[in-house]
């Protein structure tokens, strides 16, 4: 499955993931049309998920034009606490796939930064041989979940009692978001502190406890996708 924001989609990136064998999950913006399949006329894309808490899923062929327009599954979603909804384009059967899968896509921004400037500064790298990259890239890979696990477990073990209450003093309500939790800590900062604690220490190295959620599953399509017509989209803002 390939995700990718709104500023990347494009007909040759559909066209070409299709024929890898891997499965599109595009996002794209509210401007445009789509006509359900069955449908006489199309609707504008904002009308499938027009406020907090709607959902839409169907196949049918997105945009105007002979030159424009897409034939495919589309799932709309706009959850609540979000700016704008979710308008996805796949290659997958509305009933065997869900808007939810593109969340995956916030990990994988995470890992790109701490895989840089955020952690293991691979920007500084001079290696300009792919295998020699790949062999560093399964150290760091295999490092990364290191973190991760020892900074989890120590996340849910930090005593209440440790973490004081400013409530009094502060002057004014924090502004929040609706969607995310903030962290003081990322997670991969605290598991880095607790093993150079450790070696510092000369104590034993954290280990760590890692349940990931599972990998969404992709039922076996009924039938075999028929072929696309991919073209132009709107230009993305």
């Amino acid at each position: 499955m390939v995700l990718a924001d709104r500023g990347l989609y494009a007909r040759w990136l559909f066209r070409r993931i299709i024929r890898l064998g891997w499965h599109p999950f595009l996002r794209i913006n509210t401007g445009g049309t789509f006509r359900p399949q069955g449908s006489v006329r199309g609707v504008p894309l904002q009308t499938l998920g027009p406020q907090p808490g709607t959902s839409w899923q169907g196949t049918g062929s997105a945009f105007k034009g002979r030159h424009r327009q897409l034939h495919c599954p589309l799932l709309a979603c706009w959850e609540a606490g979000y700016k704008d909804p979710w308008l996805l384009l796949t290659d997958l059967p509305p009933a065997s796939s869900t808007a939810c899968w593109y969340g995956l896509r916030a990990w994988i921004e995470q890992g790109c930064k701490i895989t840089k400037r955020a952690g293991w500064q691979w920007q500084r790298t001079q290696r300009t041989r792919p295998d020699r990259a790949a062999r560093l890239w399964r150290a760091v890979a295999v490092a990364t979940l290191w973190l991760l696990s020892v900074g989890g477990v120590a996340e849910e073990t930090i005593p209440a009692s440790t973490v004081p209450d400013i409530t009094p003093l502060v002057s004014r309500k924090l502004r929040t978001r609706c969607a995310t939790r903030l962290r003081l800590v990322r997670v991969f900062r605290r598991g880095w502190i607790c093993i150079l604690v450790a070696l510092l220490d000369q104590a034993p190295l954290p280990e760590g406890r890692l349940v990931p959620e599972p990998w969404p599953a992709v039922p076996e399509p009924e039938a075999e996708v028929p072929d696309l017509l991919i073209l132009e989209e709107p230009q993305a803002a």
